[in-house]
Parts: C-alpha cells; sequence; structure tokens
C-alpha cells in the first residue's frame, strides 16, 4: 500500500508560549523528531506548517525528498485538509500525526497502519486513563474501556478524504471517521508517547531523550 503522513506542525502553542514545535530535544527540534521517524516509515510526509512559516520550511526541507511542505489553516481540522490536498491521489492509507508527539515509536506508526491493511476504517493508539475522571457538573466517570487517544492514527486514504468533505470540525480525525459511520479500532497506545503541551512535558522529554543518549 502506498502510505503518506501528515503531520501537522502550525499550531501557535498558545498554551505553551510559542511554537513549541520549533524547541529543541536533544540537538534537534520537535518537529525534525516527528519528520523523522515519519520518513522511516511512510512513502512521502506532508509537513503542514503555519502560513508565515512555510517559505523558511520548504527551504528546509527542500534536500528532503519525501517532504512536501505546505501551509494549514485556522484550525487543526483545517490544517490537516492542507496536508490532505498535498496527498496523491494514489495514497491508500493516510496517516496523521501531530509533531508536538515526538516520542511517538516507529513501532507505533506501525502497528496503526498494519491495522488498516487488516481491515479497519481507522486506527488509533490508546492508553488506559490513570486518574479519577469528573464532570464539571457533577459525577464520576466510570474508567473502564476508556482510553486517552493519541495519535499517529491512521486511515483508508478514501475514508479520512470524505470525513473531511465537508470541512468540519473535531479535536482528531478519527471523530470525524466515526461521524461517518467508519470503523475505528484502538491498538495499544505508548506512555512516552505525550503531547508536549507545556514547559513542564518539554523539560521530561528532554530528560527521556537525554537517558536514551538519543541526539
Amino acid at each position: 500500500m502506498s502510505v503518506w503522513i501528515v503531520v501537522v506542525a502550525a499550531g501557535s502553542g498558545t498554551r505553551f508560549g510559542g511554537p513549541k514545535q520549533y524547541e529543541l530535544l536533544g540537538s534537534t527540534r520537535i518537529v525534525d523528531r516527528s519528520i523523522a521517524t515519519a520518513c522511516r516509515v511512510a512513502d512521502r510526509v506532508a509537513l503542514v506548517v503555519a502560513a508565515h512559516d512555510l517559505e523558511e520550511l520548504r527551504a528546509q526541507f527542500r534536500a528532503a525528498a519525501k517532504v512536501v511542505v505546505v501551509a494549514g489553516g485556522a484550525t487543526r481540522s483545517a490544517s490537516v485538509r492542507g496536508g490532505l490536498a498535498a496527498v496523491s491521489d494514489d495514497a491508500e492509507v493516510i496517516v496523521v500525526h501531530d509533531a508536538a508527539r515526538p516520542l511517538a515509536s516507529e513501532g507505533l506508526f506501525q502497528q496503526v497502519i498494519a491495522a488498516i491493511w487488516t481491515g479497519a476504517d481507522a486506527a488509533v493508539p490508546g492508553v488506559a486513563v490513570a486518574d479519577t475522571l469528573r464532570r464539571h457538573e457533577g459525577g464520576i466517570v466510570d474508567r473502564e474501556g476508556v482510553v486517552a487517544v493519541q495519535t499517529p492514527q491512521a486511515f483508508r486514504a478514501p475514508m479520512l478524504r470524505r470525513a473531511h468533505h465537508d470541512e468540519p470540525e473535531a479535536s482528531d480525525d478519527a471523530t470525524l471517521v466515526e461521524m461517518i459511520g467508519g470503523k475505528v479500532v484502538i491498538v495499544p497506545g505508548e506512555t512516552s508517547n505525550f503531547k508536549i503541551t507545556t514547559a513542564h512535558d518539554l523539560a521530561v522529554a528532554r530528560m527521556m531523550v537525554a537517558d536514551e543518549g538519543v541526539s
């Protein structure tokens, strides 16, 4: 199957205080680590960045034959659609990954892609929820059967394109696929595959990279 990975790196990092995707982990930026892993798995990679970063990032990735750099939109879903527009029509599997999860392993990408090969419309990594969950209006949420969903998320290409056809919005793409009746399966996620959202998250990620001796 022809596999494309859309790496979403167009966020402004409001909660972080700036565009965290350009912060360093070891000697490489967060976005570079995410792209490197994607390139080891996919035939091609679409990197989605903010419009004001487009020319600079295109220059930086000009030598990377697998990578095409495109502009994102005002929302995450709009940015994914920007990436989808760059994906070739012959792609059979499209994976969507947040650049802010730079510690996702190559094996995790392969797991979600393999689930598409075996018949799923969408495959997402999930990890068990450890904390007690409570609704704002009161009441405990039963943790049984509840998982925290991560990226990379893999999709049958026609299904993902159809899910985005009317330009809907959602916090992730699997939700959009489920909304049009697609079959979504969950594969085991990785606790190390957390999304870097705060300065504390970045500090933890840097310690993990240092402990592994990875630059």
